[in-house]
């Protein structure tokens, strides 16, 4: 068995993809009706303000963070349009999230502060760019060195 201490990463990384997918999930539904009608019913377009931009926040901007790519930006604009939603929208009609319907908004922003603060974890398109950009840096630093070394010129009394 793989060491315990191995699992909070990976656990972090499905957390973050869950959220990402439902957040993109939300945004879908919002702006085509897929895979679920939205909670109103209807659609909307992607020119009203300010919940068919949200949606397409969302659809996008959950999208990226469920893949792993600009993970912190991604959800640092997420935590900001779902606390956005939360003041304009519920708190107005009560001072508790339980009171006033928003504590999926409230819970969505936290969510993605959390994912903003800690990152994206293994699991993610980020973490594969950057192995590939330091594998691609060691194997170009191993053949320079190897150029280097066949035409630097011996060092006197070294023949």
């Amino acid at each position: 068995m793989r060491d315990l201490r191995s699992l909070p990463p990976i656990g972090l990384s499905l957390y973050r993809i869950v959220i990402g997918f439902l957040m993109t999930c939300h945004g879908a539904s919002t702006l085509t009706g897929f895979p679920v009608k939205p909670y109103g019913g209807h659609t909307l377009s992607l020119t009203e303000w300010p919940d068919g931009v949200a949606g397409l926040l969302q659809l996008a901007f959950g999208l990226l963070v469920m893949l792993g790519l600009a993970t912190r930006p991604a959800a640092i604009v997420l935590s900001g349009t779902m606390a956005y939603a939360y003041f304009s929208v519920h708190q107005k009609h009560a001072l508790l999230p339980m009171a006033n319907g928003g504590e999926q908004a409230a819970l969505f922003s936290w969510s993605f502060l959390l994912i903003a603060i800690i990152g994206a974890g293994p699991l993610a398109l980020d973490a594969l760019l950057a192995r590939s950009r330091s594998q691609d840096e060691g194997h170009v630093a191993r053949v320079a060195r190897r150029l280097t070394s066949r035409n630097t010129p011996a060092a006197p009394g070294m023949d």
